[in-house]
């Protein structure tokens, strides 16, 4: 690893998510990848989508080989400040829509009558198709 053991902050790590310059933060070491970005077998969108945000996941969920995690001692620059990162982000669903009796009924009257007037169609195509 590189000797300088810098302290960095999210803000500033997180600054850092342009293919000309790509910084990554994986399992507390923060690493400057921009010289890697045109070699990476993913390619260089791999990369900056693991900007911003700790990568450690998105890292060991691929399941690099020893050689690329040796390969990253080249790009190490420091220590990410763990003060600084933010609280992982809880999932909070799309608003639904309400339950208002109103469109209910207009769904399902929508669901009795399309299937309705499909068989009509149908049906009526046949007969005219039928008599010439």
């Amino acid at each position: 690893m590189g000797s300088d053991s810098k302290l960095h902050t999210f803000e500033e790590v997180a600054k850092h998510n342009k293919n000309e310059d790509c910084w990554l933060i994986i399992s507390g070491k923060v690493y400057d990848v921009t010289p890697f970005m045109d070699d990476h077998p993913g390619g260089g969108e791999v990369l900056l989508s693991a900007t911003g945000k700790d990568g450690t996941n998105d890292f060991e969920d691929i399941g690099h080989s020893e050689d690329a995690r040796e390969m990253m001692e080249k790009y190490y620059i420091g220590e990410i400040d763990e003060e600084t990162v933010p609280q992982k982000r809880t999932y909070i669903p799309p608003h639904q829509m309400s339950n208002d009796p109103a469109s209910e009924f207009f769904i399902k009257l929508l669901q009795f009558l399309v299937p309705l007037l499909l068989l009509g169609l149908a049906i009526s195509l046949r007969n005219y198709t039928k008599k010439e």
